[in-house]
């Protein structure tokens, strides 16, 4: 059998001497006070990184234990967040450029500087691939494994779970709108094995993109994945998921498969692989190019109620939530929640679209959703759009449903004017 012997990571020790005028610790995230120096941040990605840091401490709380590894970790601050919020045991900092490594180790000693007792973090600057690898080579596996990454680059994956322990929680990322968009089909095929064409919830398409990608690499290492959340955030823009790795097969493989979107009816519906030479619209439209097809793709729930519950009620306890600061993060979880009905499709019903259909002005999305569930439909709004929904009604009802609001709200301005000229 094939023997390797592997050099260890060799932890960043030199600290190169500070410039005369050094970057003052002006910034502050959940009271935590950071330098970013040189390095690349987003303010804007806060809330991905609180949903990644009550998603460890959940791990923590019920396997008392948690060993984080942050791929490319840029200043160190989800780094830093995972040792001070979420009681990390260990966190390997990763990050390729060795600049950075001041600044890094300047953070992540805001929790205790490095030393003989304090081993519960050490900073590393390698390319993230070759990191993941070799801590699988050497069995040294992670609870908790975020990656930060940017654009399509799906090469990740496969290492990550090569590291991470069954049952543990991978983080992961994409930046890449473009490609979610339709536009580079061919890219999406290479880098997640979906060909993906242009549809009216592309920023949902992105999230089932990246996860698709990550069913496809773990059944490849005979695992399984399941979303636990998955959040779609416009700059960037980003998208990032959350995914518990199983040993195993995927239980259900009708999660994995193809969608359409007829440009005729605007319907969408599932195709599974037994059904691709038969695939076509109930609305019978027999327009060239009317039928969008994508896929393979994740068409299974993008979260998990359940786990989505624990991390809110964590953040109440923390006072993330249900006060002034904490509201939008609180809002978030809760639609997420929402959108984990079941009954629920995938993607989602923009109300442009559904008025331009019905050559009216919408109503409240707030009226139309009630209306909706009054008639005994699944509906809630979509946390990736402001101005859409999800629901299980088809397009043509959605419309009648428009018409219908808008006929009563014609015959009540009616009787108003008539009381008031009487």
């Amino acid at each position: 059998m094939l023997s390797l012997s592997l050099k260890p990571l060799t932890p960043f020790t030199s600290i190169k001497p500070k410039p005369s005028n050094p970057p003052k610790c002006c910034i502050s995230e959940r009271g935590l006070s950071f330098d970013i120096g040189d390095t690349f941040f987003r303010y804007e990605s806060a809330t991905g990184r609180d949903l990644g840091v009550l998603a460890a401490a959940i791990y923590k709380k019920s396997h008392n234990a948690l060993r984080v590894l942050d791929a490319m970790c840029g200043c160190g601050i989800r780094s830093l967040r995972y040792l001070a919020e979420a009681d990390a045991d260990f966190v390997m900092a990763n990050d390729a450029n060795e600049e950075y490594g001041s600044v890094i180790m300047g953070n992540l000693e805001r929790v205790g500087k490095r030393s003989e007792e304090n081993k519960r973090w050490v900073v590393t600057h390698s390319d993230a691939n070759r990191v993941l690898t070799e801590c699988y080579l050497r069995r040294d596996y992670f609870d908790f494994i975020d990656i930060d990454s940017f654009g399509s680059d799906s090469s990740f994956l496969r290492s990550a779970m090569g590291a991470v322990k069954l049952d543990g929680l991978l983080y992961v990322t994409s930046t890449d709108g473009y490609t979610s968009g339709g536009h580079r089909p061919q890219h999406s095929l290479a880098a997640y094995g979906a060909y993906v064409r242009p549809m009216p919830y592309s920023n949902e398409i992105g999230l089932r993109m990246l996860i698709g990608g990550a069913v496809r690499e773990a059944s490849v290492l005979g695992y399984h994945v399941i979303p636990l959340f998955s959040y779609y955030s416009y700059h960037g823009p980003v998208f990032r998921v959350m995914l518990r790795v199983m040993r195993g097969k995927l239980p259900n493989n009708s999660h994995y498969s193809f969608i359409s979107y007829c440009i005729r009816c605007g319907n969408s519906h599932t195709i599974s692989w037994d059904k691709l030479s038969q695939i076509g619209c109930s609305c019978n439209a027999n327009v060239p190019g009317s039928l969008v097809v994508s896929g393979p793709l994740w068409t299974g729930p993008l979260h998990s109620a359940p786990f989505l519950t624990e991390m809110l009620d964590l953040a109440e306890q923390w006072g993330w939530a249900g006060n002034d600061t904490g509201k939008q993060l609180e809002k978030l979880m809760k639609q997420m929640i929402d959108e984990s009905d079941p009954e629920l499709p995938f993607g989602y019903i923009k109300l442009d679209e559904v008025a331009s259909r019905a050559k009216l002005n919408s109503p409240p999305l707030g009226t139309i959703l009630s209306t909706l569930h009054k008639e005994g439909y699944a509906a809630s709004r979509s946390h990736i759009a402001s101005n859409a929904i999800k629901t299980n009604c088809p397009m043509a009802d959605c419309v009648r449903i428009v018409k219908e609001l808008q006929q009563c709200s014609a015959n009540e301005n009616e009787k108003y004017q008539q009381v008031v000229e009487a």
